[in-house]
C-alpha cells in the first residue's frame, strides 16, 4: 500500500530548510495526491561550533544523525549538501538522486573593497575549509587566516562585525538565500579549486525502497551527477577526509568530462594540482586517474603527514570537509 505522508529529513539552518524545501516543492508539484514533510534532525556538525571541524574528526559530522533516521525507517528521504557526503555510504542507503547543480565556485565577501588586491597586507580572512585556507595562504602568504564557523547569517555578521576583513563561502549557498548582492568577488573554480560535490544537492534512501526510489527519479540532473560521481571517485581514491586540504571540479563539454583537483598541505606551501578529460561514460575512472597523478606528484606525502599526525594513526577515509 503506497504512503501518503512522505517524511524528508533535514538539518535545521536556514540554508539546509530553503534546500530542503526547493526539494519538497518539486516533488509536491509532481506528486499532488502525496503529502510530504520535512522533518529536522539536529547533527553533530550543528552542535559543536565553537571547534575547527577537522579537530572534531569522525566520518559525516553534517549527515549520520539523519542517514540513522533512513536506516531506522523514522524518515524516508534526506536532502544533503553532496560536499557534506562521505564517499562511502552506510549499507543499504544509497544517493538516489542529484538535481542540478547551483553554482560551484567559492565567494569571497570583502568588507572594505571590491577586489583581491584591495586586501591589505596581513589582512584577516574567515574560514571553516582547509580547502580554502590552503589555497589562501598559497595566493598570499601575508594574509591571516582564521577559523569561522556556524551558519551564513552568523559568518556574514561576524564579517560586519569586524571580526574579519574578508570571508570565503560557498557561492551556491549565498545564491539559494538570495543574498548574491552580498558576493564581491567569486573565485575561477581552475583556479581556486571547489570542494567535492559543491554546490550540488544530494537526495539519500533506503535503496531498497522501490517507492520512494520512483517517486524521486524525474529529479534527477543527468550532467550534474556525472560530474558529481567522478569528483566523488576521486575523493574516495585519495580516503580523502576532513583533515586534508582536497579540491575537485568537474563539467562537461558536450560529452567530454573535464577535471581539475588539487591537494594541499596545512600551510599551503605546497600545492599539487592535476587536471584530464575523459569521456562522460568513464566518470568513476577519470577521478581515480587523477587521484594518481596527485598522489604520484606528491601528495601522498602530504596525506600520510596529516594521517600520521594524528592521535590514532587512523584514516578516516572518504569524508568530505563539510563547509
Amino acid at each position: 500500500m503506497a504512503r501518503e505522508l512522505i517524511r524528508i529529513a533535514t538539518r535545521g539552518s536556514m540554508l539546509a530548510l530553503k534546500q530542503s524545501g526547493t526539494v519538497k516543492e518539486a516533488l509536491e508539484t509532481l506528486w499532488p495526491e502525496l503529502r510530504f514533510e520535512l522533518q529536522i534532525i539536529k547533527t553533530t556538525g550543528d552542535k559543536i561550533t565553537d571547534v575547527p571541524l577537522a579537530k572534531v574528526g569522525g566520518k559525516g559530522l553534517f549527515v549520520k544523525e539523519i542517514e540513522d533516521a533512513l536506516l531506522n525507517e523514522s524518515a524516508d528521504l534526506a536532502v544533503h549538501s553532496m560536499k557534506d557526503v562521505p564517499a562511502d555510504l552506510p549499507q543499504g542507503l544509497e544517493i538516489v538522486v542529484i538535481p542540478e547543480r547551483e553554482d560551484p565556485r567559492d565567494a569571497m565577501i570583502i568588507r572594505d573593497g571590491e577586489t583581491f588586491a584591495d586586501l591589505c597586507h596581513g589582512a584577516i580572512i574567515g574560514t571553516g575549509s582547509l580547502r580554502r585556507g590552503s589555497q589562501i595562504r598559497a595566493m598570499r602568504a601575508d594574509f591571516e587566516v582564521r577559523n569561522l564557523r556556524g551558519n551564513l547569517e552568523t559568518r556574514i555578521r561576524k564579517l560586519d562585525e569586524g571580526q574579519f576583513d574578508a570571508i570565503i563561502l560557498a557561492a551556491a549557498g549565498l545564491k539559494r538565500m538570495g543574498w548574491q548582492d552580498r558576493i564581491t568577488m567569486v573565485m575561477d573554480p581552475a583556479q581556486f579549486i571547489p570542494a567535492v560535490g559543491q554546490g550540488s544537492l544530494g537526495i539519500e534512501a533506503r535503496a531498497a525502497d522501490d517507492e520512494i526510489l520512483r517517486l524521486l527519479a524525474p529529479l534527477n540532473h543527468p550532467e550534474t551527477a556525472i560530474a558529481v560521481k567522478a569528483e566523488r571517485s576521486l575523493l574516495k581514491e585519495l580516503q580523502g577526509g576532513c583533515q586534508v586540504p582536497i579540491g575537485c571540479h568537474a563539467h562537461l563539454v558536450g560529452n567530454v568530462l573535464e577535471l581539475v583537483a588539487m591537494v594541499a598541505s596545512l600551510d599551503g606551501s605546497r600545492l599539487f594540482r592535476a587536471s584530464g578529460a575523459a569521456p562522460s561514460e568513464d566518470a568513476v575512472e577519470l577521478g581515480k586517474k587523477i587521484a594518481v597523478e596527485l598522489l604520484d606528484l606528491g601528495a601522498r606525502k602530504i596525506l600520510d603527514e596529516i594521517y600520521g599526525a594524528q592521535p590514532s594513526g587512523e584514516k578516516r577515509a572518504g569524508e568530505a570537509f563539510a563547509v
